[in-house]
Formats: structure tokens, sequence, C-alpha cells
């Protein structure tokens, strides 16, 4: 018998005595609800995302270049912890793009025999000339994409043939579409999956270093649309590539405007871009990150896209296409340690529940808010964080509450690939820890709550030596690191058997997998 129901009578009176009483142990009863019926919300199969950048070496913020050999041109494809890191997820979602995507021109036709990387200028855009991907690279990076199983997102030059207005940062006039047309063909011909073609980066509402009018924009993707649908025209519905659009901050005039004019059908995918954490060299960055307060403000955003798509382009579904939390290449000693999976791991549960299917992490490798270093390639703790969700989180999203203190967040999906459910537990509170008992509320009639008591499988979170910004995440109380062969760790739970209290420490993390929580919306 893994469930016993629980008398609201009794809910209600431990709900009071929690009130009352303050345990000399600092330890706070917290009982979590599982609405068990029906799903909320339904991700997709590979919600957990990385970013891959155009970044060179010399790319700089406040006197710190962290990108290393790092960028789509020159990363080290051949590097055992790169394919191992990647090969660990069985089809890693990868999104090929950034800030100068749209000054990327692609080595095919006219462009094959004088195809030069970005160099610096300080009066190019992002101060950097354009640069060209060659074909010999592409072959590169295919191979290793094949063998790793990446699925593939690649970001298109959206500039091309525009010009740029005088005094303003606005490109007007139509898209050239030329080169990518070449681009996408030699990708076809040489028979290159790409899972989804996305078109421009930041170039939506007031833009970042550039800015495009909602209206263009939509000409443009109709354009891009009919060139996919040529071109892919012997592809079944399901093997031809989605368009994603428009890759940037979230402006709803600007997106309700690129939907309308656009039309049904056109977009596939709505993604936009999250850095809610404030600039790189920020002094408070730690503190937002441990503040549920702040962190529960970007929800207004999440909202709002999901409003504007089910409303406006109902044929389309919303992605975080590019996250890092701080933007500038991220913070240093801060966005690559323990702290930021409270962030990181808050975010993906978060867009879980408002209707995201993918979240792109920015990025898998270079700046301080990558996955794996940069320079050694070894994984920082929120690749682990990035890994236990996609291997323990399913799709289906369960309806989540839970009556303990704003400092104790909880979120619950069906069980990746298994029964019962998971839940993933974030306790930011510095001194309390919390006794969870997990609850699942049937929808029936007389209310009840059936307490789940059975066997469970426990993945514990901490920092190493208590250091919030250590680079060695714990599972369980054992350091996460590359086996001697440089291999990914295996990711062992703690096995639990019936009845025994469930404890999440102050500062920790814990995803808990109920193996025989009975959730139709699971079945």
């Amino acid at each position: 018998m893994a469930s016993k129901p629980i008398g609201f009578l009794s809910l209600l009176f431990s709900s009071l005595v929690l009130v009352i009483v303050v345990s000399p142990a600092l330890a706070d009863d917290v009982m979590v609800t599982v609405r068990a019926v029906t799903p909320i919300q339904q991700t997709d199969g590979n919600l957990v995302c990385a970013t891959m950048d155009w970044w060179p070496k010399d790319k700089c913020n406040y006197g710190w270049c962290p990108w290393y050999n790092s960028s789509i041109i020159n990363l080290d494809l051949n590097n055992t912890i790169l394919y191992n890191a990647i090969d660990a997820f069985k089809n890693l979602r990868i999104r090929l793009g950034g800030s100068l995507q749209d000054q990327v021109i692609y080595g095919v036709g006219e462009h094959r025999k004088h195809c030069e990387n970005f160099k610096s200028d300080p009066n190019g855009m992002f101060t950097f000339t354009s640069g060209c991907l060659t074909m010999r690279r592409w072959d590169e990076l295919n191979t290793f994409f094949r063998e790793t199983g990446a699925i593939i997102t690649f970001g298109l030059n959206a500039l091309k043939g525009r010009k740029k207005a005088l005094d303003s940062t606005e490109y007007v006039g139509p898209w050239d579409s030329t080169n990518a047309h070449h681009f996408m063909r030699h990708t076809i011909a040489k028979g290159y999956k790409i899972d989804s073609w996305e078109f421009g980066n930041e170039l939506c509402g007031g833009g970042v270093a550039a800015k495009v009018n909602a209206t263009q924009y939509a000409q443009d993707l109709i354009k891009l649309k009919k060139i996919i649908n040529r071109l892919y025209r012997r592809f079944s519905d399901q093997d031809k590539p989605k368009l994603l659009a428009p890759g940037g901050f979230f402006d709803m005039q600007w997106f309700i405007e690129m939907l309308q004019a656009s039309g049904p059908n056109v977009v596939d995918v709505v993604t936009h871009h999250i850095y809610n954490l404030g600039p790189g060299n920020d002094n408070n960055l730690m503190s937002r990150i441990l503040d549920p307060f702040y962190l529960s403000q970007v929800a207004n955003t999440y909202k709002n896209v999901e409003y504007v798509v089910k409303n406006y382009g109902p044929w389309s579904t919303p992605w975080i296409g590019e996250s890092g939390g701080a933007f500038n290449s991220g913070g240093k000693d801060v966005s690559n340690s323990f702290v930021d999976s409270f962030w990181y791991l808050d975010q993906l549960g978060m867009v879980s529940v408002y209707g995201h299917s993918v979240f792109c992490r920015q990025a898998l490798i270079g700046g301080n808010y990558a996955l794996l270093d940069p320079i050694t390639y070894v994984p920082n703790p929120d690749y682990y964080s990035a890994l236990l969700w996609s291997k323990l989180m399913g799709r289906r999203v369960l309806q989540t509450t839970n009556d303990g203190s704003p400092y104790f967040r909880s979120y619950t999906h069906c069980s990746k690939n298994g029964q019962g459910v998971t839940s993933l537990f974030i306790n930011y509170s510095n001194s309390t820890s919390s006794d969870v008992s997990l609850v699942g509320d049937y929808n029936i009639y007389p209310p009840a709550l059936y307490e789940e008591i059975g066997p469970r499988e426990e993945y514990h979170l901490t920092p190493e030596g208590g250091n919030l910004k250590s680079r060695v995440m714990l599972l369980n109380g054992q350091p996460l690191k590359l086996t001697s062969d440089n291999q990914i760790p295996e990711l062992t739970p703690l096995a639990v058997e019936d009845g025994t209290p469930l404890h999440i420490a102050p500062y920790s993390i814990a995803f808990i997998r109920y193996k025989n929580f009975n959730a139709p919306a699971c079945a």
C-alpha cells in the first residue's frame, strides 16, 4: 500500500501548529500537494537545450575574456569530455546562434573562396566584423552532431541585404535570402538533419544592436517559410524543420504584430530570450539568485508570452531560445558555480508550468555561464543539474503546491521512462531545513488527500565544503567528477524504503522520484 488518506481537519490542525510552533531544530514540516488526475502542461521531450555561440576568443566583458576557443568556428570537436558530455543526454538539443549570428556569411556559392573569420573592429556591430562559416567546418560540426545524437537548431542571418537607417539601430528593406537559401540547399544535399531554422537574433522590439520592423520581419518570415517548404518538399511533415522566431527579448506589441502579419502556420515556435539576473558584474548577482521573490518576477513574462501565443499564434508554441541568467557572459565565479542552480532549475520548473516547451541555456561552453568549463571542458554544477532534469523529469507537468515558506519551491512532472512522479524541491533558506511529505489530490468528492509513503529515489544536491560558490557539486554527499577516462559519472540515487521521512537541508536542491505514486495523469 503506497498511500494513506489524510483528513482535512488533521491537515488544518497541522497547518495551525506550523504557524504557532517554532522548532528549536529550525526545521519546517512541509506538505507538498500534487494534482494527480490531469497534467497542466506538456513540454517537449527535450526541454533541456544548450546553445553554442559565435563569439571569438577576444570577446571580453568587464575586463574578462571568458570565451577562449569555444565558438562554433573554433571549438575542439575532438575533445573527449565534450563528446561524452553531449552524448550523456542521448539527444541534447543544441541551438547554434547568438549575437554575431546576423553577421555570419555562409561559405557557399560566391562566398566559397573568400570565407574569413570574425575580426575585432571597434566600429563593427558588437565590435566585430562579419565572419564566415566554411563548409569544411560545417561538415565537421554535422559529423560531431550526428555521432553525439544532438538535435540542432540553426540561427540564420536575418540582416543580409538590409540597410541601416541613418542615426538609428533600425535596419530597413527586405531580407536577401540568397546566401541562406544556398546554405540550406547545401545542408540538405549533404544529408545533414536540422530540427529547426531560427530567423535572426535579438532584432525584435527595440533590439539590442539592431532592430527590424515587425511587419517587414513578418514578410521575410513568409519568404523563409516558402523556401523551407520548397527545399524540404520531399520530406515528411515530421522530418521537415520547424521555423523559429524571433529569438529576442519579449515586446508584446511587436510579437503580436509579427504573428498577425505573418499569419497562420508560418511561425512554428515563438522564441524569446531571458536574462533576468542583470549584468554579469552586478555585486548583487548572488543575492538575486537566492531570492525567490526576485526570481518570481520573471513569471509575468512567461505568462504574457503564453497569452500572446495562445491568442495570436495558437498554431505555435513558446520556447526560451536563450537564457544565461546574467547577461554579458555571465557572472565570474557565480554563474559557473553551485549557487547558479538555484536560478537555473527554478527556471526549468517555472517555464514548464507556463507552457514553454524548451529552455535553451546559454551556453553549452563559453562565457562564465557555461555548462562546461571553456578551458578544461570539465562540467560545471549546472551541467549536472541539466542532466538530472533530462534523465528524471518527463514531459507531463503536474500542478504542485506546498504549505511551506516562500523559500521552499516545488515542481512535479511525471517521471521520465518510468512509473510514478518526480519532484524537484529547492530550499532557499540558509538555516531552516524542510521535512517534506508528498500528498496526491485526486479531485474526488468528498475531498481527500493521500500521502505517498512508498519507496523513493533521492538525489540531494549540495556544494562541496558548504561553499555556494564551489565549482564541485555533491550528489548525496559524493562529488560529481569525471571518471579516470573522462566519462560522465553515474548519477546514482539514494534508495529509500517506505515511511522514512524526507529531509531537505538548507541551501540545497533535491530531485525525488516517487516510484509508486499513483498519478492517472501519467498513465
